[in-house]
């Protein structure tokens, strides 16, 4: 779906209400994985609000993206008690697995990888969150399991997509 259709439709769904404007723009990442240039001019200009705003606003929520993100968003939290248990050593082994530091996306574009301060699941520290899927008690180990899943997982929607 082109930006434009997907900018309508989406705003469509909100009435057009420019006070809705952080769902707008977290409906729009969720068809494109990103919030691209073209679709917040065009947001701008439907709701008559200035673009300014809305770069504001993708860059302040941590959940936005001006970027392209992966197919497989992976966080790793690092808050003191995944800290604590590990969560070092589970980023290390993810970097060296999928081969790309933290705020960045595979060259396929496939896994984006991100830290988090907390998710909020202290007790199952270390926690790793794939695509809102949460995975407690992590390990170095068995992070390979892991990125090999969704590996597979990705490879099955490539190919019902073909």
């Amino acid at each position: 779906m082109d930006n434009k259709t997907l900018v309508d439709k989406v705003i469509e769904k909100y009435q057009g209400d420019s006070r809705e404007v952080l769902e707008i723009l977290l409906d729009i990442q969720g068809e494109k994985r990103y919030l691209p240039k073209e679709a917040l001019n065009y947001v701008a200009e439907k709701l008559d609000i200035p673009v300014t705003r809305l770069y504001r606003i993708a860059k302040f929520y941590e959940a936005l993206s001006l970027k392209p993100m992966g197919e497989c968003q992976v966080h790793v939290c690092t808050g003191t008690a995944c800290h604590v248990r590990g969560a070092s050593r589970i980023l290390d082994e993810l970097e060296h697995q999928l081969g790309i530091d933290p705020g960045e996306v595979t060259e396929d574009q496939s896994f984006g990888l991100k830290t988090v301060n907390c998710v909020g699941a202290c007790a199952l520290g270390p926690v790793v969150v794939v695509n809102g899927e949460h995975y407690g008690n992590m390990s170095a180990l068995k992070v390979g399991k892991l990125v090999k899943e969704y590996s597979k997982e990705q490879k099955d929607k490539e190919k019902k997509q073909a």
